[in-house]
């Protein structure tokens, strides 16, 4: 391959992953290009095989000479890149054995509502709230951007707010329609998610949007900009709602837990934990789980009795609680997803045996 094609065979590539409608394309030495479709990672054995200075190559195509010198200091870097207007995709360039990869994530153009992505619409509920703090969790690549982005999308859809997004790299972008919408990249247009934010409280938001809690610093800021006054959505990688409390908890030095399960338990509104899994008749299809802050859940968490939590759920789908469980046993009702899958994505497959019959 001569030096001058990288660019033509990067987007050649890029246009295969969209026109395919695979999530991820990776570059790494010693293989073909490699893309995942609906889960399933598919080889492109009809491309040649990529060679240590291709990768390095084609990497160093999509790259400024800031994140260049970030990926030789750091051994790694975060950023996104546009491919011809018609995606963006989310990429890690990193070393491994010395030789560089790429996975590269695509984020479509467009942003989907809750109905277009099957997920509970229900979900929008969170949208109406003036103050509080929403978390999305899940593994990683089960949907949590999109999810985020669908809630964030429908309040600027329908009000006329300042909504502030600090993200690692920024996914999708919004175009404004009723609200006044301010993206923010960490290392390009923040130090780090701790400063961006802080400083987020001279800005004037109504909703913030961080893109990922990552450190005590940030949650302990994020749920105190939601006891101040603000809407505030993020993502944790986090299995189960019980889990995230636990998560966000243990983040602190033992003596400061205390205050933490105070303030969680006034700002938190909810937490979404979802799963995408194969369907039956193709595509993915999302399961989750749905943890409302009712009083009940509320207290559990001021007392430490999180383990207490999964019980609430299951018992209080009237106020729109679901279990993961419940969400799996739906799905194999409806015949959306085998019994096999739904067992290999649950936390308990004993009880959703017990469940199905």
């Amino acid at each position: 391959m001569e030096e001058k094609n990288y660019k033509a065979f990067l987007e050649e590539l890029l246009r295969i992953t969209v026109n395919e409608n695979a999530s991820d394309l990776h570059i790494s030495a010693s293989h073909p290009p490699i893309i995942r479709i609906h889960g399933k990672l598919i080889a492109l054995s009809q491309k040649p095989v990529i060679t240590s200075h291709d990768a390095r190559e084609i990497a160093m195509e999509m790259m400024s000479r800031q994140q260049k010198e970030k990926l030789l200091n750091n051994y790694e870097v975060d950023f996104s890149y546009n491919y011809k207007d018609v995606a963006r995709f989310r990429v890690n360039v990193f070393f491994q054995r010395g030789e560089v990869s790429c996975a590269m994530r695509l984020v479509p153009a467009k942003i989907l509502s809750l109905e277009e992505l099957n997920m509970p619409t229900s979900l929008y509920d969170f949208c109406e709230y003036s103050q509080g703090f929403l978390l999305i969790t899940g593994p990683t690549g089960h949907g949590k951007s999109t999810t985020l982005a669908a809630l964030v999308n429908k309040i600027n859809q329908e009000k006329f707010k300042h909504i502030i997004t600090i993200e690692d790299p920024i996914e999708y972008v919004f175009k404004e329609e009723r609200s006044l919408i301010d993206q923010r990249e960490v290392y390009q247009d923040a130090l780090s998610f701790p400063r961006a934010l802080k400083s987020v409280f001279r800005q004037d938001p109504d909703v913030i949007m961080v893109g990922e809690m990552r450190d005590p610093i940030t949650i302990a800021t994020a749920i105190t900009a939601a006891e101040t006054g603000h809407l505030v959505f993020s993502t944790l990688h986090t299995n189960s709602a019980s889990q995230t409390i636990h998560r966000i908890i243990d983040s602190f030095p033992p003596e400061q837990q205390g205050q933490i399960r105070a303030q969680l338990s006034s700002a938190l509104l909810g937490v979404v934990s979802q799963r995408i899994i194969p369907g039956i008749k193709g595509g993915l299809v999302p399961a989750c789980e749905i943890m409302i802050a009712s009083p009940a859940v509320c207290n559990l968490i001021r007392e430490n009795k999180i383990h207490e939590i999964d019980l609430v759920i299951e018992t209080s789908s009237e106020q729109g609680m679901i279990s993961l469980n419940k969400s799996l046993f739906n799905l194999v009702k409806k015949r959306e997803i085998s019994l096999k899958n739904a067992l290999s994505y649950s936390r308990n497959p004993a009880e959703l045996k017990r469940m199905v019959g």
